[in-house]
């Protein structure tokens, strides 16, 4: 504890004067268990400053990347080399040693080329590149095949292999970029890596490297000790973590035991005596291979250029936008590859240049079918105002970059699919190109509707981009959005309010899309026969719409829709907080909801330069105080920290006036309750305001095909959809080589064997087992807890919405059916726990 306040101290203080791995072996501490206890020990908003929070995030990713490569490299090296020395090999030239060189060296080259830490796969493509650079380098008696084969045909050519002793470095650099390539090739196949991005690496990054450094031969090899001299130069510039110590397995660096299992994700077989289920492990790296291929799928069919449609679609327009649509893609892509290789390091930019072209391809094909789909909506072909909106066209090439970004973006801590942040995360994209965070918004819905082919995880990766939007990045001081709102309640005659409330429970449905948003409100009411421009539809779920004979100012198609998505992400945030602390007092949700929605429609300014989640948690604070609930902000943040998607820098720096920032307590008392003080003071009173409808709460209006879902009686057992291949350069697998990689795995579809139907066994087990556990710790418990997992009734009712089951179903199929009813039997168990327990202590 004594070494990790020092370390916190260090940082604030900008002194550190040891590196992390000089603390963590000072202190005899594992890596990971020090990110925990730094977790722990922050149990007041200022114990840990955002300062030393954002340190230890960067030391936190630099980490999982190095330890998912270096677990890569091992077990690739056990595919080329030989365990056991060949009489033909040198004494001198032993495979520890080999190993040592080439992981060092692989260190060192990233610590020179990259400026990000965490891009895993621009990091292993480098890899890819010292492991050939090595295998070339080695005696064909040290490889396997087909590494051995391909190096002793390069010897019989005389393009490797020559005497090194000696050799001056610049001969022996020139050996190393001739046209064979056949080693890089079986590499990326065996990885499924795109081999031009690779050898783009090798030419661009990994050569100059070489170039760079002075490298001194000995035995064939670089020298190791001159090596790993300047990346201690390196190391101790930094301060953080020495990888030099994977290569003895240093206890410092080491996961612990769970947290391997869980990295591992490998399977075991449940019975020796059960058929051979081949289930290859989805290890980080291969996660983000497999990722990548799923983007290389969709794009390799398309164009850098416009479509012969999507000319068609050009020339039928008043304007015809395609120079000027071609300028901006070329345009834009000058700036992106500029700032490509500031942030990740200038050997790059041509890295960036690919990853740039791929998203102009994705832009291409989207707009596309975004035209399609409008004029089949519309029976208009003449779409001159919209392809002429620079807006438009730049939101819908930042996503399509987005897309590519966040699939390459991958980091090494993602192997269950969730989002987390890198250097070039979003909203990188809109600061490079210019782009407002509410125009980014408008496109984000119509783009994941007209690419049916985005994966699961990139449309959750959009739609989360939308709830960052919707949560701050549109608040900014400089956003247009404010301006909208402005105008918005100068409507003559208009309801002063940029949505009404008496819609919030009414489902969101509408049928709007980025043609409507970006022209919205200059359009016109439709008129048959028109060709000029785009015209809206209604929307379904609205109230009675004024008749299209009025004169007065239409209302901001683009506005109205950003509230109404704000208001239910609101309160769905809400919602979730209350479950877990106001438990015992569920009619306060109700009068939060009123104030925090109050807020946001009438006193908006309050939500510039912040956060939705800060207004949220002053209006829970500010409720439970004139209602006299205890409930400090100390344990609303802790909370809070809980919550999926939130950032400690939320709650921790507030702005509280221009430049200034302090704590959400500051800002309450400063700002929040001064803003607001009458009429919080009115829920004191015996005759509070009118109460706030409550939203009505969707599902994503995103569709996710292969979602899992779980069984509600607990015990991790979930139920999918196939999903897609493992390996894409092998096609599709079968039924028992697809994820989930899990301890029993039944893939419905098999033949039905014994064991097969001994795993069914097991399952309704496992359910059973977990239903009786839960009912014994719900009599057991005394202290009120969040339930996560739902209770069957034995007998096959379920009690919370009258479903009954077919007379002869099977426990397995009884379950399938009851699980039409999670999300809401979820919702209603938490609050009878919370009343049951509740009853419990009052007895």
């Amino acid at each position: 504890m004594w070494g990790i306040c020092i370390f916190i101290a260090a940082v604030d203080l900008d002194e550190m004067t040891f590196t992390f791995t000089e603390l963590l072996k000072s202190i005899g501490m594992r890596v990971c268990t020090c990110f925990q206890l730094l977790r722990e020990m922050d149990v007041n908003m200022d114990t840990i400053s955002t300062k030393v929070d954002s340190s230890v995030s960067r030391l936190n990713k630099k980490y999982d990347v190095l330890s998912a490569l270096y677990h890569k490299f091992e077990r690739t090296c056990a595919l080329i080399y030989m365990i056991q020395a060949s009489s033909q090999t040198s004494a001198e030239l032993s495979l520890p040693l080999v190993l040592k060189t080439s992981w060092i060296t692989f260190l060192l080259a990233k610590g020179k080329v990259l400026q990000v830490e965490d891009d895993l796969v621009i990091s292993f493509q480098l890899l890819l590149c010292v492991l050939d650079y090595f295998i070339k380098l080695s005696p064909p008696s040290m490889l396997k095949e087909p590494y051995k084969s391909h190096v002793s045909a390069m010897s019989i050519n005389g393009s490797t292999r020559a005497p090194r002793r000696g050799q001056n470095r610049s001969t022996r650099t020139s050996k190393q970029t001739d046209t064979d390539t056949k080693v890089i090739e079986v590499l990326c196949k065996e990885y499924d890596c795109n081999l031009d991005e690779v050898k783009n690496v090798y030419f661009t990054s990994f050569i100059p490297f070489l170039n760079s450094v002075g490298i001194v031969t000995s035995n064939g090899l670089p020298e190791v000790e001159d090596l790993s001299k300047q990346y201690e130069e390196l190391y101790l510039k930094n301060k953080d973590i020495d990888a030099r110590l994977f290569l003895d397995n240093d206890e410092t660096l080491q996961r612990n035991h769970i947290e391997c299992l869980q990295l591992e994700r490998t399977p075991r077989k449940n019975n020796p005596d059960e058929e051979l289920n081949l289930i290859l492990p989805q290890t980080p790296v291969r996660a983000a291979m497999n990722t990548i291929q799923q983007l290389m799928m969709i794009l390799n069919s398309a164009s850098d250029k416009p479509s012969d449609n999507l000319l068609s679609y050009f020339n039928n327009c008043t304007v015809n936008p395609k120079e000027g649509i071609l300028a901006r893609v070329e345009n834009l892509g000058n700036i992106f590859k500029e700032k490509f290789a500031e942030a990740v390091g200038q050997g790059c930019a041509e890295i960036g240049s690919q990853r740039y072209k791929l998203g102009v391809r994705l832009y291409y094909r989207v707009m596309e079918s975004m035209l399609k789909s409008e004029e089949e909506r519309l029976s208009v072909h003449n779409f001159s105002k919209l392809l002429n909106n620079n807006i438009f066209h730049t939101s819908l090439l930042a996503c399509a970059v987005e897309v590519v970004m966040a699939t390459y973006g991958r980091n090494a801590s993602q192997s269950d699919g969730t989002s987390t942040e890198t250097d070039l995360s979003f909203p990188w994209i809109l600061n490079v190109l210019d782009l407002k965070a509410f125009d980014f918004y408008k496109v984000i819905e119509s783009f994941i509707k007209a690419e049916p082919s985005l994966t699961r995880e990139m449309i959750k990766h959009l739609e989360r981009c939308e709830h960052r939007i919707m949560e701050s990045l549109a608040w900014q001081s400089d956003s247009s959005l404010f301006d909208l709102i402005k105008q918005s309640k100068e409507r003559e005659g208009q309801v002063d309010q940029p949505e009404p409330t008496c819609t919030l429970n009414f489902p969101l449905q509408h049928n709007h899309t980025a043609a409507d948003l970006y022209l919205s409100p200059v359009r016109s009411p439709k008129k048959k026969g028109s060709t000029a421009s785009l015209n809206p539809t209604p929307l379904i779920d609205a109230q009675p719409v004024l008749a299209p004979q009025t004169q007065k100012p239409q209302k901001s198609t683009s506005l109205s829709l950003f509230y109404k998505k704000v208001y239910r992400l609101a309160y769905l945030r809400l919602n979730t907080l209350c479950l877990r602390l106001l438990f015992d007092h569920p009619e306060l949700e109700h009068l939060i909801w009123t104030l925090f929605q109050h807020t946001l429609q009438n006193e908006y300014e309050l939500m510039k330069d912040r956060h939705l989640d800060q207004i949220m948690m002053c209006s829970m604070y500010g409720i439970c105080k004139v209602k006299n609930v205890d409930l400090r902000f100390k344990i609303i943040v802790t909370a809070y920290k809980e919550l999926t998607n939130t950032n400690q820098e939320t709650f921790k720096r507030v702005l509280i006036r221009e430049g200034q920032y302090d704590s959400i307590i500051v800002f309450y008392n400063l700002v929040f309750m001064q803003k607001l003080k009458t009429n919080i003071l009115q829920y004191a009173s015996n005759r509070p305001p009118t109460l706030s409808p409550i939203p009505h709460i969707p599902r994503s209006p995103y569709k996710f095909s292969n979602s899992p879902l779980r069984v509600p009686a607990g015990n991790n057992i979930y139920i999918s959809p196939l999903k897609s291949p493992y390996k894409f350069s092998e096609g599709m697998l079968s039924p028992t080589k697809m994820t989930p990689r899990s301890r029993i795995l039944v893939s419905i579809g098999e033949s039905f064997g014994v064991s097969t139907s001994e795993k069914f066994q097991k399952i309704n087990q496992m359910v059973g087992s977990s239903d009786h556990q839960l009912k014994r710790s719900a009599e057991v418990s005394t202290a009120p807890k969040p339930l996560k997992r739902l209770r069957f009734d034995i007998e096959g009712q379920d009690e919370a919405d009258g479903s009954k089951h077919l007379p002869g179903e099977s426990k397995f199929q009884q379950k399938l059916a009851e699980m039409t009813s999670t999300r809401t039997r979820m919702q209603k168990q938490k609050l009878n726990d919370g009343t049951d327990t509740s009853a419990t202590e009052e007895k």
